[in-house]
C-alpha cells in the first residue's frame, strides 16, 4: 500500500484553506491511498479525496476495517505503528542499521516497488498527476475512472464482449 497527493487550487474561504493545506511546500492537496495485490496484479482498495493534512497511518486504519484482522500488509515508513503491517527498519540516531536490517529493507522495497509502479501508471494520466483544475465534487469520480483504465491496462479488469 502507498499514498499519493495531488495538489488543488487554494479555496477562497479561510476555513476551507486550512482543511486542505498539506503542510508540504505550502500546497493544498487531496490525498489518496492505494492498496494493491502482490506483484501489482490488481488494485484492491482505493481511498480517494481525503484532505491533505491526514496522515498515511490514519488512512490505513480507516481502510483496514474492510479487511480481515489477520491480513498482512506492507508499507513505507509513513505506515509505522499499524497492526499487521510490515515497514522498513528506521535508523536510530547515532546508530547504523545492522546488515540483517539492511537486507530486510531491500527485500521489502523489492516487494513494494509494484505499488509504486501502479501509482506511476495512474499518474500517466495528466489529470491524476498535475494540479486538479476541475470542481472538487468530481474528484472521486474522475480518479476512480482513471483507476478503472489502469486496471484495464494491466489486465485485471476484463470487459464483457
Amino acid at each position: 500500500m502507498d499514498s499519493l497527493e495531488q495538489s488543488i487550487y487554494r479555496h477562497s474561504d479561510q476555513k476551507e484553506q486550512q482543511k486542505y493545506c498539506s503542510g508540504k511546500k505550502r500546497q493544498h492537496t487531496l490525498k489518496s491511498q492505494m492498496i494493491g495485490m502482490p506483484e501489482g496484479k490488481d488494485i484492491v482498495e482505493l481511498e480517494v479525496g481525503v484532505p491533505g493534512l491526514t496522515a498515511d497511518i490514519k488512512l490505513f486504519r480507516q481502510s483496514q476495517q474492510k479487511f480481515d484482522k489477520s491480513q498482512p500488509f506492507s508499507g513505507d515508513k509513513g505506515f509505522q505503528g499499524g497492526e499487521n503491517i510490515t515497514t522498513p527498519h528506521k535508523r536510530k540516531p547515532k546508530q547504523e542499521l545492522t546488515q540483517q536490517q539492511k537486507d530486510d529493507n531491500i527485500a521489502l522495497s523489492s516487494n513494494r516497488i509494484f505499488i509504486e509502479h501502479l501509482i506511476c501508471l495512474l499518474k500517466i494520466f495528466r489529470i491524476a498527476s498535475q494540479r486538479f483544475r476541475l470542481n472538487l465534487e468530481t474528484y472521486e469520480q474522475i480518479i476512480l475512472t482513471v483507476c478503472g483504465l489502469v486496471r484495464l491496462r494491466i489486465g485485471s479488469l476484463v470487459l464483457p464482449t
